[in-house]
């Protein structure tokens, strides 16, 4: 269940959105910290938009009376506004927020140019950039190829067909170990998908992925919502990561309730 891996994802990711150590040990430092941990913003919204599509509703209503139930989760500024405010225009963003929030569509929809229009969509109500309504379709994207048994590899070669390594900066065609040295938090689709996906690329379960993203000085929260819902998917599963007991702890009585929906 993509949506799960995206919210689990985020949670575990939160960890060091802001409070990461200087010489963590990420490879063997716990997977649940010491250090604040809770679902964000990127939680709230993929669930508003499962919530939407499922019940029939609109999306936008949805989208803006679910995340007015939670102020406090870590929006955007300018989507703060957008949410708060009387205004649910688009503004022509390009950050990550629009990929973090589209686990739901790429488990969801069968058909491949129906997931794909529809990932557009749901991008589109704030992040109508191109590059924001591109790192939405590609994180659905890739859900949908690893829920219809495509390899790892067939996933790498889509990512970097979508960002090349001659235009993009963190392309997936860089390593882990190329991009650690330099990478920069960065709040765009197109400085966060890629990597994102690189994390995945280089997991061998979902525990591996979550410590890959741990490697990086990222936008860890959304690192993990963005890639967390392709390698649920691809792997089949957590193995051995306790994801349930974890969501139950740290998800509101609402916030699981549509998750489990």
């Amino acid at each position: 269940m993509a949506v799960k891996g995206a919210v689990l994802g985020d949670i575990l990711g939160s960890q060091y959105e802001f409070n990461r150590p200087r010489n963590l040990d990420w490879k063997n430092v716990p997977l649940v910290s010491w250090l604040p941990m809770s679902y964000t913003d990127d939680t709230v919204m993929t669930l508003a938009i499962k919530k939407a599509l499922v019940e029939g509703k609109d999306l936008v209503e949805t989208m803006v009376a679910v995340g007015r139930k939670y102020p406090d989760c870590g929006y955007g500024g300018r989507f703060y506004g957008w949410i708060m405010g009387p205004d649910h225009t688009p503004y022509n963003s390009w950050g990550n927020g629009s990929a973090m929030r589209t686990a739901y569509i790429g488990e969801a929809f069968d058909d491949y140019d129906e997931m794909q229009k529809m990932a557009a969509e749901v991008a589109a109500v704030s992040h109508d950039h191109p590059e924001g309504i591109k790192g939405a379709v590609v994180t659905s994207t890739c859900i949908w190829m690893a829920r219809h048994g495509k390899s790892k590899q067939e996933i790498y070669d889509y990512v970097l067909e979508q960002y090349p390594k001659d235009y993009y900066e963190y392309s997936i065609a860089y390593s882990l170990d190329e991009i650690r040295p330099r990478y920069k938090w960065n709040e765009s689709c197109q400085g966060s998908v890629p990597a994102a996906m690189r994390c995945f690329y280089e997991s061998t379960d979902y525990e591996s992925f979550i410590r890959n993203v741990f490697s990086l000085k990222c936008d860890s929260d959304t690192f993990g919502a963005i890639a967390g819902g392709v390698a649920e998917e691809f792997y089949g599963g957590f193995g051995n990561v306790d994801a349930e007991g974890i969501l139950k702890e740290y998800l509101t009585p609402d916030l699981y309730e549509i998750l489990i929906a």
